[in-house]
């Protein structure tokens, strides 16, 4: 049996490769590096309050997560 890692995987986007990303209420709880990302490159996993000031910063890589309408 081979074991495949997420670094194989090709339907996932390379982590932290956008300085600004829109989120929906839907997509809360909002975590850097995002569940649809690669993470055998990315930094630790950290859950952003996007939902209190409607924007916030991930204190890893910089990115800035923006709560759409």
């Amino acid at each position: 049996m081979t074991h495949r890692t997420d670094a194989q995987n090709d339907s996932l986007d390379y982590a932290n490769t956008q300085k600004r990303v829109e989120v929906s209420r839907a997509d809360l709880p909002v975590s850097c590096p995002l569940p649809n990302q690669k993470l055998w490159n990315a930094h630790p996993r950290v859950y952003l309050p996007v939902e209190d000031g409607g924007e916030a910063s991930c204190p890893y890589c910089g990115t800035h997560y923006v709560l759409s309408a």
